[in-house]
């Protein structure tokens, strides 16, 4: 069985309680809006159904919620939030995926479809508000003996708790390509 060390272990200087806080401004909040309104309105159009056995009755929110943190993470790391994106691509400057949860002690969820390669991060909060917990490879988290659990009956996942995450202040230059 693979453990890590927690974060109030000596191989980590970071606490769940010290994490970069992220407020967005008004103007912010209304362009990430937006972006999760035009998400959503393309899936309408498209006829995509929610994943992972989501019932789809709070897609707007999810979406719109969903942008927000991108947008958040991407101005805590300085880098270029493109705004709706594209289906599938990486959330933050073509180099990550967010993952969101208004739950303050919240986990990280990944899933099998998840690329291996990619650093997944979350960040809690909701409204504009939001902390910014840390990240792990997508490869990290699809650990069935550590992480798998069905919270929802019928959405199984692999849910990271924060304990388990990289400490964000110290990796966020890790993102970011050699120049």
């Amino acid at each position: 069985m693979t453990t890590r060390p927690n974060r109030g272990d000596a191989a980590y200087k970071f606490s769940p309680y010290h994490c970069p806080v992220m407020q967005l401004s008004p103007p912010e909040i209304l362009i990430g809006a937006m972006a999760g309104v035009m998400r959503q309105t393309e899936n309408i159009k498209l006829d995509r159904q929610p994943n992972h056995g989501d019932g789809g009755l709070n897609q707007w929110h999810m979406h719109v919620e969903g942008t927000l943190s991108e947008m958040a993470l991407a101005k805590f790391l300085g880098v270029f939030w493109n705004g709706k994106g594209s289906f599938r691509d990486l959330d933050v400057g073509g180099l990550v995926d967010v993952r969101s949860t208004a739950w303050d002690s919240g986990s990280l969820i990944a899933h099998d479809e998840d690329e291996n390669e990619r650093q997944l991060w979350l960040l809690t909060g909701i409204y504009g508000t939001y902390k910014v917990r840390g990240w792990i490879y997508a490869r990290e988290a699809k650990n069935k003996e550590l992480y798998w659990e069905e919270k929802q009956k019928g959405r199984p996942a692999y849910c990271v708790p924060q304990s388990h995450l990289n400490p964000p202040v110290a990796t966020a230059a890790l993102v970011l390509p050699n120049q």
